[in-house]
């Protein structure tokens, strides 16, 4: 594959994640997508590595020792460890990870590294990475650890931060092992405050219990046991704790962490101890802090540098508990961490979103942006087509970049629009960019560092999926997924219009153009779908040709903006199988099938003149190589057709020969696992690529190098690029002219504005209409995409050409109108002549229908429409009445006993029964066994009893009767219920001091269930008598009620009646039906309904028919009002009428014959009034005592239903002491479960600390071996190293004694080497001297003797000594100091292990002693338990008012009562009730005679009173004033005779007005007649003149007709004539009809004001 040439990486841009670190003091790295940038912060440049694996996960880097290590994003992942700067692999650590590491650290005080790892064993490993050693590690330990760091000061700590927890993990050491123990923190609460443990780890016997039982802990009580218990139980039963954000190791080896909360604490690792140093929530904390929540922390020697979520970097100042704020700088955005150089001079802050600050507090206190590239992801990226290089690209927050050629951000735009796509234009300096919403905007690039928005349409509803350029930039090409491809013209002299679109089939996959300079042609080719697939792969290529030319013409286009088929010539070819994507090449088409995997290339027809644009041609690839492993791939061609990229999700970038397919260069540019590479383009030389990642946030600038022997190859390229700027120059400078002038878009002048519109709109249609093509927002700020509301491009159109429409047929459709009006206006007069007609000519009104099928189809638009809303309410009904089976089945049916309830007549009083369900054969079953068991117990208890002699005498058993009777009675005292008493004993029941056994509590529940379901029977019974009995006094009173209402009916009276009834809640089956009252809708009727209802009616009719007339039936009707029976109901209403004589005659007139009738008729009309209030009294007696009577059995029902209360309350007492018993048993048994869980969990923590225990102890004996061989080792190098000081004077022998003396000074002396590291320039490191000390260590051997060195020069060597004898006292020094130091090393590992020995012992000895105290647990655990079950709670009832204890809290406490005899408190109570009674006798009569003296008090006053009254009224009645009307009135007797006088006179004027009134209405007819007869005339010439306007019109179409077809003939001066002759013809018609429409609204007006005239008035009765 490298035989063509090679890919390198020229620049990368991007941000990953928010890690960033220093590999040396000036130098940064961080990740970006699968590669590692480099970035110098003095001199900004930048360098890559590449991952060696697939992708970078974590990443960590240590600066002091220039190292940096990451992990790769795989399956068994591995650890890459490199040094910087040479980039070279120092070591690949492979561990046992399955998936991925979230964590990586590196320490300072030596090779070592820690990693945590992820899903499923969360792992943490410490590794040796340059002995690719694992030292130790420990499973389930990372959990939730989101950040690991080591201790500067001493890499045997490691701190693991995790997302609600910190713990430190001691590294303990024993020579070559080493172990991991963690130090969990625990931190405060959110309050600040220290949680306490809720409940202690161990338990012991209380002396006395609780009310409720022994006390347990929570994890026996949940039930829980094993290693997850004590964790679960401590989240559940403890206050929520602060949640740890960022951590900071101290010069101290404590730690700093910050809280979310906005905390800031102290943590001593070795003591375990957490202090607060800073409270928000105190009210002296600093308001500068309250708003922080220390999301970075970084030590200094200054201070601790802070982070919050402000825009703010505080140095805070600690001393002791208290904290400062010594100094703040502020940011232009948040950051996310704080991290220091190596040698401490360079603060670097980073947020997640790309931005990276710099400080360095020792030469400005300024903050300085060093880096801005922007985090997120890319959804394209182009090179502009110049030769400067530079790159285009757009992220998916609308955030537009510019890139110079080495990777620097030139300048940025914001669109605020959603983006899709991206292209460059070959011949301007701008980019065209789509939108989610359907907009293309136009960027003018001409001024790199302030890019602008120039332009923009709005051409689709949905996502701008493609933008494409053809290579001369003829135009711009859009592509959608609403299958409408639009043809833009790309010269900003045009102003981007829109020159028209095509419809392809199906959705737009892929879109590529080819530009054929010799044809003058551009032809582009469109992967589709189709109409019917549904996938998202196409097999259906449709190849577009366009002329190279300006398309401004009208043929060009039709009015809808629809290109023509003459300009546009369309060719179909389908492929074998589905296409992801394709490129189209001279000729040639290259396609990637993801299906396959391949990539295949196929030959386009050459002849395609023959071929209409509908026929589909079949195409075979020519060939097929394979492709990408992880697709789908997307292609793009080079510029100069030679060089063939593909990119897919696997993140690879392949680079063919479109001569030779099969072979290609390989890059591995983006991870697959963040979804590979979205988008890749070429330069215009070809040899610059630039990708773009799918999910990595990454963009990749690639260079192309091809191989000496492939030099033509690059030549060629070059040679195109030039040639193409050549022929492309004259006109990129012209439009770049144009396009430096357009206005920014949101900013130009209307005026201008509607020019451009004007003038595009003439361009496009070659009409004089304007449309609009373009969409302008009101500002800059509103660049968003159009909203759906507003119109496209395509919809301006068609909505002109309907204009454009309505204008030109205005009048035709006028008068089609007009036509179809008159037209039905006859048509409704023959269907109203036709009801008229008789049946036998009468037609069927489907006759009238001239549209038939028109009328069919509205017939089955609205039976669908009737059907679609039919189905939805009966989905509706369905699911709702499913909805009521299922209640009425859960809470109805389930019911043996149904919820009712009786109310009482006279009273709010209600009593309700009990819902019983039907019992289950569950729990019947257990009942059954329960009481078999019982009875099998009792027999057994009464074998025991029996003695064992069969001969025992009477006597015996005569004593023991009595005993027996005393227990039954005793256990019938202690029963704790009334349930005797309602005679619902249970014979099975056990006595409440024999339950001991678990089982015999369960089985004493099941009874007590038993009898409070018999019970809840019982009082059922009772309540459905009383219920009974109430339905039966509701028919009575009803009956009552009648009787009343026939009364009152008689009587006149208007008295409302009592008439009670049953609600609801005491009928519930009424709930189940509807009346017809409740339903406020019309009712509707199926079809086969109403036909029931008409036979109905018709049966009805007939029955009545044949029924006849019946003569017997009338008589009686017209007799005797259809009864045999004559009733005395219209006896009150019976009047005896007076003789004639007595209304005509006067009185004095009469005769004596006349007067005795006169006297015997008010005789019996006398007899008759005494008969009516005899009979009237009857009526309102037998009223009264019909209502006493319901009265009285109302409430006498009413008592009944007090006793069914009293009755209810002795039950729900019964009830609630056996539910209390029930209560107190399972509360028994739950403790023996709890009890029972604990027992098993001590077992366990005991089995598993002896477990723990047999392990320390044989890791115990190993080490101690380890350390006795050891110390066997120590000592001989420590006799070996005494030797030879022992030995010194030996050596030299042949020395004189002083000279030896001075030489064993000499021998003695050592180098002083620490305080010569220590003194060392002031270093702002605040771990360096303590570092410096640590590392004399591993290196002090070396460091010791690079020191000798000074001491054995020849200027220490004493005067007069021989060199011979020096060198040789120089090399025995020099084996002294090595023998001295390898026992230093020795002691050190010595001690390590007697410390790593002595830990493992004192685990031991806790070990020890946690076994004894769960032993001890275990034993008092133990005692409780059978303390529990022998002291037994005992339901004890005693009598209201004679419990004598405070009741105040819930649980009344009878630990101090006292329990007296109840004779002592009953006459105690008798005495005091006397002395109450007597009280209250005296103050009742002291009542009564202030309420005789306060009566006394009111008759006076209400006397003085009434005789005020009584004044005043005589007053008024001598001071009333009469008029004379009043004095007549008051003196006249005969007043009938002057109201008959009145009524006379009234009559004779009522009778002048009706004849006056009669003789006018006549008058009235006559004119009305006349008028009549004349508006019939004028009808009668109206219709004359309409039959001429009709028949005029008829003419006049056939003229039309005949001149229309004979109008081709004709010259044009006879058309005009002719037609102004019909103009002037049809003016005559209009102003006649107007006329007679005038003169006949005339005559209606005049007929209408002389019947207004005869109408009479109101004024004229009055004056008559």
């Amino acid at each position: 594959m490298d035989d063509i040439g090679s890919l390198e990486i020229r620049w990368i841009q991007g941000f990953t994640n928010k890690n960033i670190e220093f590999v040396d003091d000036k130098t940064v790295c961080y990740t970006c997508g699968s590669h590692i940038c480099f970035l110098n912060l003095e001199t900004k440049m930048q360098s890559v590595l590449q991952s060696p694996g697939r992708g970078i996960g974590a990443l960590t880097a240590n600066g002091n020792s220039g190292i940096f290590a990451f992990s790769e994003q795989k399956l068994s992942p591995s650890i890459f460890v490199y040094s910087f700067p040479e980039l070279q692999l120092k070591n690949e650590l492979k561990g046992t990870t399955p998936l991925d590491y979230t964590s990586l650290t590196l320490s300072d005080g030596g090779p070592y590294l820690g990693c945590c790892s992820s899903l499923p064993d969360h792992t943490i490993t410490v590794w040796n990475w340059e002995n690719v050693e694992q030292l130790c590690t420990q499973t389930q330990a990372g959990r939730d650890v989101i950040s690991l760091v080591f201790n500067p000061l001493n890499w045997l700590q490691l701190c693991a931060l995790g997302t609600s927890s910190l713990t430190v993990w001691n590294i303990e050491k024993s020579a070559g092992f080493h172990l991991l123990k963690p130090s969990v923190i625990e931190l405060p609460a959110t309050d600040g405050s220290f949680v306490e443990r809720l409940w202690p780890t161990s338990h012991t016997v209380s002396k006395q219990f609780t009310y409720f039982g022994p006390e347990m802990p929570p994890s026996a009580i949940i039930g829980l046991r094993g290693d997850k218990a004590e964790s679960i139980v401590t989240n559940l039963c403890t206050k929520a704790r602060l949640t740890p954000a960022a951590i900071c190791w101290t010069a101290t080896s404590e730690l700093y962490v910050g809280c979310k909360e906005g905390f800031l604490l102290l943590v001593d690792p070795e003591r375990l101890s957490v202090s607060v140093l800073f409270n928000p929530t105190t009210a002296d904390a600093i308001p500068e802090l309250k708003q922080s929540n220390f999301q970075a922390l970084a030590l200094n020697r200054n201070g601790l540098i802070a982070v919050g979520k402000e825009n703010v970097v505080h140095c805070l100042q600690t001393k002791g508990a208290q904290i400062s704020v010594t100094q703040t700088w502020q940011l232009e955005g948040p950051v996310t961490t704080v991290t220091y150089s190596p040698d401490y001079e360079t603060l670097l802050l980073s947020s997640n979103m790309g931005q990276i600050y710099m400080l360095n507090p020792t030469r400005s206190e300024k903050i300085v942006k060093i880096l801005d590239v922007l985090s997120g992801n890319f959804m394209a990226a182009a090179l502009l087509q110049s030769d400067k290089n530079i790159s285009v690209s757009v992220r998916e927050s609308g955030e537009l970049q510019l890139w110079s050629a080495d990777g620097f951000c030139l300048s940025s735009l914001l669109l605020q629009a959603e983006v899709t796509s991206l292209a460059c234009c070959p011949i301007a300096q701008y980019a065209a960019v789509g939108t989610a919403s359907g907009n293309v905007l136009f960027i003018d690039l001409n001024r790199e560092q302030q890019p602008r928005l120039v332009h923009q349409i709005h051409l689709y509803h949905r996502p701008v999926d493609h933008l494409v350029f053809d290579q001369e930039g003829h135009y711009l090409l859009t592509g959608a997924s609403d299958s409408h491809i639009y043809v833009l013209d790309a010269k900003p002299s045009k102003r981007f219009s829109v020159i028209g679109y095509t419809v392809v089939p199906g959705p737009v996959l892929s879109l590529s153009t080819q530009c054929i300079r010799d044809l003058e042609q551009v032809n582009v080719l469109a992967l589709c779908t189709g109409q019917e697939s549904k996938n998202h792969d196409g097999s259906l290529l449709i190849l577009l040709t366009l002329p190279a030319k300006d398309l401004a013409g009208p043929d060009c286009v039709d009015r809808h903006g629809c290109l023509s088929n003459h300009i546009l010539k369309v060719s179909q070819y389908e492929v074998p199988h589905p296409l992801k994507s394709c490129v189209l090449g001279v000729g040639e088409v290259f396609a990637y099938c993801h299906r396959r995997k391949t990539l295949q290339r196929f030959q386009l027809p050459q002849d395609t003149d023959s071929v209409s644009s509908h026929q589909v041609v079949q195409l075979k690839p020519e060939q097929e190589v394979k492709g990408h492993p992880l697709g789908p791939a997307s292609l793009v061609l080079s510029p100069h057709q030679s060089w063939l990229a593909s990119v897919g999700q696997d993140g690879l970038l392949h680079i063919r020969e479109t001569a030779s397919i099969e072979q290609y260069i390989e890059l591995q540019c983006h991870s697959y696992r963040l979804g590979g590479v979205r988008s890749v383009s070429f330069s215009a030389d070809s040899q610059t690529l630039l990708t773009a990642g799918f999910n990595d946030g990454s963009l990749v600038c690639i260079n192309l190098r091809i191989k000496s022997l492939d030099a033509d190859k690059v030549n060629n390229a070059t040679q195109y690029s030039q040639s193409m700027g050549y022929f492309l120059k004259r006109i990129f400078i012209k439009e770049n002219k144009v396009l430096i002038d357009l206005p920014e878009w949101g900013r130009e002048s209307p005026a201008s504005t509607e020019k451009t519109e004007e003038s595009e709109a003439l361009q496009i249609s070659g009409r004089t209409t304007t449309v609009d093509v373009t969409e302008q927002d009101e500002s800059y700020n509103s660049l968003l995409s159009a909203p759906r509301s507003h119109s496209t491009w395509l919809e301006s159109r068609q909505e002109a050409a309907v204009e454009e429409d309505n204008q030109q047929y205005s009048e035709t459709k006028k008068n089609l109108r007009k036509r179809t009006k008159e037209m039905r206006d006859i048509i409704q007069e023959m269907i109203r002549e036709n009801e008229k007609a008789p049946e036998i000519e009468r037609l069927e009104l489907q006759e009238f229908n001239l549209d038939v099928e028109e009328q069919k189809r509205l017939d089955a638009m609205a039976e669908q429409e009737v059907s679609r809303v039919r189905n939805e309410i009966e989905l509706e009904i369905l699911e709702k009445c499913y909805l009521r089976d299922v209640l009425k089945r859960e809470c109805w049916d389930s019911m043996k006993v149904k919820g009712r309830a009786i109310k009482a007549f006279h009273s709010e009083h209600e009593v309700k029964n009990y819902l019983l369900k039907e019992r289950s054969e569950k729990e019947l079953e257990d009942l059954h066994r329960v009481e078999i068991m019982r009875t099998m117990e009792k027999a057994a208890c009464t074998l025991q009893q029996i003695s064992p002699e069969k001969n025992s005498n009477t006597t015996s058993v005569k004593e023991q009767e009595p005993g027996e009777e005393g227990h039954e009675s005793e256990s019938v005292a202690v029963t704790g219920s009334y349930s005797a008493q309602l005679g619902c004993s249970n014979p099975y029941l056990y006595d409440q001091f024999s339950l001991q056994t678990t089982e015999q509590k369960i089985n004493q529940i099941i009874l007590l269930q038993d009898m409070i379901y018999r019970v809840k029977t019982a009082f059922n019974t009772e309540f459905d008598t009383v219920h009974r009995q109430k339905v039966q006094e509701l028919s009575r009173i009803r009956d009552r009620n009648r009787q009343i209402r026939e009364i009152i009916a008689e009587l006149e009276m208007n008295e409302k009646l009592w008439e009670p009834s049953l609600d609801v809640s005491e009928w519930p089956e009424r709930l189940f039906t509807v009346d017809d009252s409740e339903i406020k809708a019309e009712k509707y009727l199926t079809p086969e309904q109403k036909k029931k209802e008409e036979m109905k009616k018709l049966e009805e009719q007939r029955r009545l028919a044949a029924k006849g007339d019946n003569s017997r039936e009338r008589a009686l009707d017209d007799m005797m009002d259809g009864v045999l029976e004559v009733k005395k109901e219209g006896f009150l209403k019976m009047e005896i009428p007076p003789p004639e004589f007595v209304l005509t005659k006067p009185d004095i007139h009469w005769s004596e014959e006349e007067k005795k009738v006169h006297k015997e008729y008010e005789k019996k009309s006398k007899e008759l009034s005494t008969e009516k209030e005899k009979y009237k009294k009857s009526l309102e007696t037998e009223m009264k005592k019909l209502h006493a009577s319901s009265k009285e059995a109302t409430e006498r029902f009413d008592e009944t239903l007090k006793k069914l209360f009293e009755k209810k309350i002795k039950c729900e007492m019964t009830i609630y002491q056996e539910e209390l018993k029930i209560t107190y048993l399972v509360y028994s048994v739950h403790m023996d479960e709890v009890m029972r869980n604990r027992e098993l969990e001590l077992k366990l923590r005991l089995e598993k600390t002896l477990a723990f225990k047999d392990e320390i102890e044989e890791e115990v004996k190993k080490h101690e071996k380890e350390v006795e061989l050891f110390h066997e080792t120590y000592d001989s190098v420590l006799a070996e190293d005494k030797v030879l000081d022992k030995e010194f004077r030996k050596e030299f022998f042949d020395v004189p004694r002083h000279v030896v003396d001075h030489l064993y000074r000499l021998f003695k002396r050592r180098p002083r080497v620490q305080k010569m590291r220590t003194q060392i320039d002031n270093n702002q490191n605040p771990f360096k001297e303590q570092s410096l000390c640590g590392s004399l260590a591993p290196d002090g051997l070396g460091k010791m003797m690079m020191a000798m060195e000074e001491l054995d020069a020849q200027e220490n060597m004493p005067e007069g000594l021989n060199p011979v004898i020096w060198e040789r006292f120089c090399l025995v020094r020099r084996t002294k100091v090595e023998s001295e130091q390898k026992v230093r090393v020795k002691a050190l590992a010595l001690a390590e292990m007697q410390a790593f020995l002595q830990k493992r012992r004192d685990e031991d000895k806790a070990a020890q002693q946690e076994i004894r105290n769960l032993t001890d647990e275990l034993e008092s655990l133990h005692k409780e338990k059978h303390r529990f079950l022998t002291d037994i709670m005992v339901q004890v009832l005693l009598k209201q008012g004679q419990v004598e204890v405070s009741t105040t809290g819930f649980t009344p406490d009878y630990s101090d009562s006292v329990l007296l005899h109840r004779s002592v408190v009953e006459d105690l109570n008798s005495t005091i009730r006397t002395l109450g009674e007597q009280k209250i006798a005296a103050m009742v009569e002291t009542k009564d005679l202030r309420k005789g003296i306060i009566q006394l008090e009111w008759e006076n006053k209400m006397r003085r009173m009434q005789i005020e009254d009584l004044k005043n009224k005589a007053r008024d009645i001598q001071m009333l004033r009469l008029s004379e009307d009043q004095k007549e009135y008051l003196n006249k007797t005969d007043l009938d005779s002057r109201v008959s006088k009145q009524v006379s006179t009234l009559k004779k004027t009522i009778a002048f007005q009706e004849k006056t009134h009669l003789k006018d209405v006549e008058i009235r007819k006559n004119k009305i007649k006349q008028l009549s007869r004349k508006a019939a005339m004028k009808a009668e010439k109206n219709a004359v003149l309409d039959q001429q306007i009709h028949d005029m019109q008829v003419t006049v179409a056939e003229m039309r007709h005949l001149y229309q077809a004979a109008a081709s003939e004709e010259s044009q001066v006879a058309k005009t004539e002719e037609r102004y002759q019909e103009i002037l013809h049809r003016r005559k018609l209009k102003d006649i009809a107007r006329a007679q429409a005038e003169e006949l609204a005339f005559l209606s007006a005049e007929v209408e004001r002389l019947r207004m005239k005869n109408f009479p008035s109101l004024d004229q009765l009055k004056h008559n």
